[in-house]
């Protein structure tokens, strides 16, 4: 059986390669903004919309590949206040989000969902919390300068497991589950469907 991730995410993919698992990648092309609009409208948790999320990828996907594990992924960072933050679509965005974010917690949720024959087999989601330092205005604008290309596709603006743990002074949870993705009960479901030896 083929293991297929609905996304094209180095992050995702490099964390399953470095774990031994063979996987392709298939972008989902799933309108997220919408999805998560009509979320958020109607009330729903951001737990709930990283999981709806996942799920609508992975399901695209596997509607295509029948036969194959679809995993989809997606991350939900949510301020102290419960603003959830979308992906900077620009450098000033990026500046404002990190500023947002300076000297307060934040959670990162990731959620998984793998899809067979086009529905749901399995799931899990998973929070981290982020206790984020305050920055200086200088420092986020360097920051920003020297690794916008870098965290352009993150929720957070920020790569932790690169320069970006510079912007922490605690983390609580599964580094796995704030890079992206909650791989170790991904493994354990991998292991339980003989894709991965026990």
């Amino acid at each position: 059986m083929t293991l297929i991730l609905a996304s094209q995410s180095a992050g995702r993919i490099a964390m399953l390669n470095a774990a031994g698992v063979a996987v392709e990648a298939v972008p989902a092309l799933v309108d997220e903004d919408s999805i998560k609009t009509s979320l958020t409208e109607s009330g729903a948790k951001p737990r709930d919309i990283a999981d709806a999320l996942a799920e609508a990828k992975a399901r695209k996907v596997s509607r295509k590949v029948p036969t194959a594990l679809v995993l989809g992924c997606d991350q939900i960072c949510v301020g102290a206040d419960g603003h959830i933050f979308d992906k900077p679509k620009t450098p000033e965005d990026a500046r404002a989000h990190l500023a947002r974010l300076s000297g307060s917690v934040h959670r990162l949720i990731s959620a998984a969902v793998i899809c067979e024959g086009g529905a749901p087999v399995w799931r899990v989601v998973d929070t981290a919390q982020m206790t984020m330092r305050p920055l200086s205005s200088t420092f986020i604008d360097n920051y920003v300068d020297t690794y916008w290309e870098d965290i352009r596709h993150c929720v957070g603006c920020y790569r932790i497991e690169a320069e970006g743990a510079q912007l922490f002074a605690s983390v609580s949870g599964s580094q796995f589950t704030i890079i992206g993705m909650p791989l170790l009960p991904v493994l354990d479901y991998l292991r339980l469907r003989g894709l991965l030896s026990t």
